[in-house]
């Protein structure tokens, strides 16, 4: 019997004790929530158990274009598009850091496209910035201004180039900044290149303020061609020098409504057209069968472009450019021209619709003269 009422009172001193157990409050596990980073602007947060800020973005983009309507255009001939339908998704990437020497980035940018059926995906940019340094792939420090349409459905002439470089920027304060860089050639060829030795050397000076910006550029360029042609002759020829040279300025517009501005551009080049934008194809060199030596081509741009924001969301763009080339080869001379504008309309922040045409004309040594008249349509999203 006394063994019975033990067992009993043990029981019940256990039930007890679990259910007192039971009540007692538990700690919650903590939880680590995403904190806004505010330092950088808007839409950056910090990344969970790091110091490092992220903003995640992306756009959708598709457009419809009726490709060159006139003469022996692409409707003059069976095999060629008449139209071209793009559909494209980007995903851009921004992380950021704080750090003794400075601000510590770096930018992904990358976009999926499937045009006429047939799918690619690029690498836009991709790079790293500490401090004044910058290394990997983005626009050219060449470049001045790309224009201003929302399409662009005809090559404008202009340098407008994306490539791997490594830089050094130094800002001086009121705006004022000089850039040296080294920038990969490969994206500046225009001819038969032999294999990679130089890379071009860039150099910038600019200037941005309240009333919009200014810039000079200048570039040197390998002119390096492949060995069938510099075997031309025995002897083989000498390699060349290119250079470019290019200065434009933005200016904003007071009296219209704010963004609104005019740009105007002009670049000369000797061996290294791709900085002209040389949207005719003119080779940098020719081959002397004499000498075997590389005899270069040189060319100048002229361009300029405006955008009016004409209410808060309608907005007018016009670009236009003129390019002359002085070409040694058999085809001669060539001139070009080119202008295209457009109008949009962003009915909702970030979601743009919009219609664009463009006309070029380019005239080899009044031996051949193509012309070109194309137009778009395009929406576009961005978050």
């Amino acid at each position: 019997m006394k063994l019975k009422s033990l067992m009993l009172g043990a029981a019940a001193v256990a039930t007890a004790t679990t259910a007192q157990a039971a009540d007692l409050p538990v700690a919650p596990e903590p939880v680590d929530y995403v904190r806004v980073c505010d330092a950088y602007g808007a839409r950056f947060y910090y990344i969970p158990g790091t110091e490092t800020c992220l903003r995640v973005g992306g756009r959708v983009r598709t457009q419809f274009v009726v490709n060159n309507v006139l003469e022996d255009g692409n409707w003059s001939a069976r095999d060629s598009d008449g139209y071209s339908w793009l559909a494209r998704g980007y995903l851009y990437l921004d992380a950021r850091t704080a750090t003794e020497f400075g601000t510590l980035r770096a930018y992904v940018s990358i976009y999926a496209s499937n045009q006429n059926g047939v799918n690619s995906t690029t690498l836009d940019n991709a790079y790293i910035q500490w401090g004044g340094l910058t290394a990997g792939r983005l626009g050219s420090n060449f470049d001045i201004f790309t224009g201003q349409v929302f399409m662009g459905v005809v090559t404008r002439d202009w340098s407008d180039s994306t490539l791997n470089q490594l830089a050094y920027t130094a800002a001086f304060g009121n705006g004022l900044s000089a850039t040296i860089a080294l920038e990969d050639r490969s994206g500046r060829e225009s001819g038969t290149y032999g294999g990679t030795r130089m890379p071009d050397v860039v150099a910038a000076l600019g200037i941005s303020q309240g009333w919009g910006s200014a810039q000079i550029s200048g570039a040197l360029h390998q002119v390096y061609p492949s060995a069938a042609f510099n075997g031309i002759n025995p002897g083989n020829g000498e390699d060349e020098l290119g250079w470019a040279i290019g200065a434009g300025a933005s200016i904003n517009l007071p009296f219209a409504n704010s963004g609104s501005n005019i740009f105007f551009q002009g670049f000369y080049a000797d061996g290294a057209l791709s900085y002209t934008g040389n949207a005719a194809g003119v080779t940098d060199f020719v081959i002397s069968a004499n000498s075997g030596n590389a005899t270069t081509n040189s060319g100048y741009s002229l361009s300029a472009g405006a955008y009016i924001q004409a209410t808060s969301t309608i907005g007018l763009a016009l670009d236009g450019s003129y390019a002359a080339y002085d070409n040694a080869g058999t085809a001669g001379d060539v001139t070009r021209w080119a202008i295209d504008g457009s109008v949009q309309w962003e009915p909702v922040s970030g979601f743009v619709m919009g219609a664009d045409v463009g006309y070029a004309d380019t005239d080899w040594d009044n031996t051949t003269d193509t012309e070109e008249l194309l137009f778009g349509v395009r929406l576009q999203r961005t978050f």
